[in-house]
């Protein structure tokens, strides 16, 4: 199954350079270590939030319902400035009652 919609997914410009590239970010620091790694940058954060949009198109893995809407798990390559394309798990959240994606987190993925 394809995340609803995946081709309108959101994902927020400055999530992405306040925390996943964000070295000083106490939580996301290591997440910005990984993702720096592989050739992203923080003054170019539009090619992280682009390669984030490409990775939706991934099927799903697994679905957790919540009191809120629904939280889509998608684990998949995903496509990096250094060619490396290492598995990543990448979490989305649909609210209930609306119809677009927003994006939650990125992470590595270990099978």
């Amino acid at each position: 199954m394809k995340l609803p919609n995946y081709r309108d997914v959101a994902v927020s410009g400055n999530k992405i350079a306040g925390y996943l590239l964000s070295l000083s970010h106490p939580v996301g620091r290591s997440k910005a270590q990984f993702f720096l790694g592989f050739g992203f940058r923080p003054d170019k954060g539009d090619v992280l939030i682009q390669a984030l949009k490409a990775h939706a198109a991934h099927e799903v893995s697994r679905t957790e319902p919540s009191p809120f809407g629904m939280r889509y798990i998608i684990d998949g390559a995903l496509n990096t400035p250094d060619g490396r394309d290492p598995l990543v798990r990448t979490v989305w959240f649909i609210e209930t009652g609306k119809d677009l994606a927003n994006f939650v987190t990125a992470y590595p993925f270990q099978n």
